[in-house]
């Protein structure tokens, strides 16, 4: 019977003990070798001791075998390159079937020809009801889905990340219905300190102190509770609605119909104007909040090891709770209570390329945004002639995700107590 080269080896050898097999000595001893000298030198998977060098009578194959590596996965970046070119190009298509879309049917190759001859590329002008209908209807309302829903997804995303909480939403824990009641306040009061900023201005005061209000509220022992959060989003929002109903008590048949502009949530009011007023608001919170990913990935370790590495956990989610009233009071100044976007759009984009923020920020963004533009041509066309609510629209897809979510965290946590 022939025996193997291993076999006549300890035969051999006997004082050195059996000799490693090809697997064992290919992952220990084969992986040190070194080019310039030719010999080998490595260490025992347990044991420490020096390997034997091959000798030459060897199977050739296995240092190559061992050598080859398995086939890496597909890198985050390139997964988030490829969303964020998807969620780009369907926020293109969208804005387009948007302008194009509507009681005024506008070709999608007019509306572009139109938006090259006003920023002087060429292309034709379309006639003077489809330039009035396009530039003083369309247009406002599809940018101003832009910035209203990404400001909504930005915000909800650092929320998140700021109570380490996936539950964490403006609208769901009251900051909406808090930055409502402002605007509602300086409505029913019929307040213009601030001239266009007016309303912007009491819905950012009064989503701060709600923000700061629920924050206070949710922590206990150096961490946020999901069941504190949920019940004092509940409270919040129940009282907000107490405020804005004795509002609307005081106030005449004008400002109740700007009252419940508020409280469903619409961008059927949307002018130039608004864009311009809100949009500074908006700009300085989005441009703000991307700086932030790397220490929001620290601080989901946990507070201590965020400190150890560096953070300064308080300053942290100061300025973060600041640049969240900021988005969401300028989303609210213009479009009223609009729920769960911010809910909806990082967990969707956590499923698909994981819980890290350099992404999930400004995808948030993207996403918000694709979100409302497409709730928003919803609300357009599904009831035409009539227009549904766009806060009631949202409410009604987000409601059912945020039950699912609300019993898939219950049941990765074992339960509430």
């Amino acid at each position: 019977m022939t025996t193997s080269y291993e076999e006549r080896a300890d035969k051999a050898r006997p004082d050195r003990g059996p000799s490693l097999s090809k697997e064992q000595s290919a992952g220990t001893g084969g992986a040190a070798e070194t080019s310039d000298a030719g010999t080998a030198t490595g260490t025992g998977a347990g044991t420490g001791e020096a390997a034997e060098a091959p000798s030459p009578g060897t199977e050739p194959g296995g240092a190559a075998e061992a050598a080859e590596a398995p086939l890496a996965p597909k890198s985050p970046r390139s997964k988030a390159f490829v969303l964020t070119v998807g969620l780009s190009l369907a926020l293109l298509a969208g804005c387009l079937l948007s302008a194009a879309i509507g009681a005024y049917s506008i070709p999608i190759g007019d509306v572009l020809g139109s938006v090259q001859h006003r920023i002087g590329l060429g292309g034709q002008p379309l006639d003077r009801v489809g330039e009035s209908v396009l530039w003083n209807v369309r247009l406002p309302r599809v940018v101003l889905a832009l910035l209203v829903g990404a400001s909504l997804g930005c915000a909800g995303a650092l929320m998140q990340g700021v109570f380490g909480n996936p539950l964490a939403e403006p609208g769901v824990i009251g900051i909406s219905a808090g930055a409502a009641v402002g605007a509602v306040a300086s409505i029913a009061l019929g307040l213009t300190f601030f001239g266009n900023w007016t309303i912007t201005v009491f819905a950012f005061i009064a989503g701060l102190a709600t923000v700061l209000l629920v924050y206070t509220l949710s922590r206990s022992g150096g961490r946020t509770e999901v069941v504190t959060l949920i019940l004092t989003g509940i409270a919040v929002n129940a009282f907000a609605g107490a405020l804005i109903g004795l509002f609307i008590f005081f106030a005449d048949n004008a400002q109740i119909t700007q009252i419940t502009f508020w409280q469903l949530g619409s961008l059927s009011q949307a002018t130039w104007p608004k864009v311009l007023a809100v949009l500074p608001c908006a700009l300085a919170g989005l441009l703000i909040a991307p700086f932030y990913a790397r220490k929001l990935d620290l601080l989901a370790l946990g507070e201590r090891p965020a400190r150890h590495l560096g953070v300064d956990v308080e300053r942290l989610r100061i300025t973060l709770v600041l640049v969240v009233a900021l988005l969401t009071a300028a989303a609210v100044a213009v479009a009223g209570i609009i729920s769960f976007v911010g809910l909806l759009v990082p967990h969707l984009l956590r499923m698909a390329n994981g819980p890290g923020h350099r992404f999930l920020v400004p995808g948030s963004a993207l996403g918000g945004a694709l979100v409302l533009v497409a709730g928003d041509l919803a609300a357009r066309t599904v009831a035409a002639p009539a227009e549904l609510p766009l806060g009631v629209l949202t409410a009604l897809f987000g409601s059912p995700f945020f039950f699912w979510l609300l019993r898939r965290t219950r049941r990765k946590q074992g339960g509430w107590a």
